[in-house]
C-alpha cells in the first residue's frame, strides 16, 4: 500500500514511536485508521437513530436544537473554576437536576 500523507503528520507519526507511544510508524497510522472507520460507524449509526426518530416523531427543526442547546448548557455543572472566579474565591454553582444548590 501506498498513501501520500502530510508532513506534519508523519512528524506526529515519528514522534509518538520515538516517545515510545506507537510500536512504530506504522502502528501509530493503522490505529488512527481503526479510529477514523470507529468515528465513521459512530456517525453513521447516529444518522440511523435520528432518522428512525425523524420518521416517527417529524423533522427536529433548528428552534428545537437551540432550546435543546440551551437546556444543555443552563444544566451544565462547572467542575474547573475560571481564573475570575478562582481569584474572587467563590464557590460555583451547582445545578442538581434543575435547582440551585
Amino acid at each position: 500500500m501506498s498513501a501520500s500523507v502530510d508532513a506534519d503528520l508523519v512528524a506526529a507519526a515519528e514522534a509518538a514511536a520515538k516517545r515510545g507511544e506507537a510500536a512504530n510508524v506504522s502502528a501509530w497510522v493503522n490505529e488512527a485508521m481503526r479510529l477514523k472507520v470507529e468515528h465513521d460507524r459512530g456517525l453513521a449509526d447516529l444518522a440511523a437513530v435520528i432518522a428512525d426518530f425523524e420518521a416517527e416523531h417529524g423533522e427536529i427543526t433548528n428552534e428545537e436544537i437551540e432550546k435543546a442547546a440551551r437546556t444543555a448548557r443552563s444544566r451544565a455543572v462547572t467542575i474547573r473554576g475560571t481564573r475570575a472566579a478562582e481569584a474572587r474565591a467563590e464557590r460555583p454553582t451547582v445545578r442538581v437536576r434543575g435547582r440551585r444548590r
